[in-house]
């Protein structure tokens, strides 16, 4: 093998020392979906019809059919997903290059069980490079957050009052940062949706869909086991189907730490 580094990665993959994380959410038919109010339309919960269990149908075989949403459980948005990226990408025409790279992990693990409505700020996303070093070309920013801790509980992970959704995500500036950083390529959370709860009463509303989206960025939702990477040196992995005018798709995403 000529390459070193590729070596690298696989002897560490052989003895133990680099570890594959994953940062997926199980699917099933429990999985928390987005519920948006009245008179929009919303996505299904995932649900299967049998077509065949070793039996008259299909004696040697087992298969089901799937009915879910492309923004069901751990998934992608693509460009297209939002006003601002209509004519963006879809999920088939992302480059494979920019569904790997670095990760960054911006933990306020402390400040969400404080306040779970709590705004990532620009001041925390500096802190974090000046802390941590530069973020590097290629980048997604993770915001960890416990909220993953929630995942098997909708109500919980949902988390909506009277008032609306109570969750944690960017404030518009922290916002704009990401859409504007040239070496962040996607944005990841582990609430059901990228921007906060509240985001729809900003000004613009859900400013990270409409910022991020809209340069061509991506976003990934219900993220897992954030808790087992570092602030930063870990490779992310994102895997979606690539689905032909795909606004956002289920997807297994994988992360590779050095233990």
């Amino acid at each position: 093998m000529s390459d070193p580094r590729l070596k690298n990665l696989l002897d560490g993959l052989a003895d133990g020392s680099v570890q594959v994380v994953d940062l997926t959410q199980p699917l099933s038919e429990t999985t928390p979906v987005l519920v948006l109010p009245d008179p929009f339309a919303n996505t299904p919960h995932l649900s299967r019809k049998r077509l065949s269990r070793y039996d008259a149908d299909g004696p040697a075989w087992a298969w089901d059919v799937l009915e879910l949403g492309e923004h069901t459980g751990t998934h992608l948005d693509a460009p297209i997903h939002w006003i601002t990226g209509k004519e963006g990408e879809d999920v088939a025409s992302i480059p494979p290059a920019r569904l790997v790279g670095p990760a960054v992990v911006i933990d306020r693990t402390a400040a969400v069980a404080e306040d779970p409505g709590y705004l990532l700020t620009v001041a925390d996303l500096e802190a974090h490079e000046v802390e941590h070093g530069p973020i590097q070309p290629g980048s997604w920013v993770l915001f960890r957050t416990g909220w993953s801790a929630r995942a098997n509980d909708e109500a919980a992970f949902l988390n909506a009052g009277a008032e609306g959704p109570v969750t944690p995500g960017p404030d518009v500036e922290a916002s704009r940062w990401l859409a504007e950083h040239p070496n962040v390529v996607g944005f990841g959370v582990e609430t059901v949706g990228i921007d906060a709860g509240a985001a729809g009463g900003f000004d613009p509303g859900f400013p990270v869909h409409n910022f991020l989206l809209g340069a061509g960025r991506y976003g990934l939702t219900q993220l897992a086991n954030l808790d087992a990477l570092p602030a930063s040196g870990a490779l992310i992995v994102v895997a979606p189907l690539k689905l032909v005018d795909g606004t956002g798709s289920p997807s297994r995403v994988l992360a590779f730490v050095e233990r």
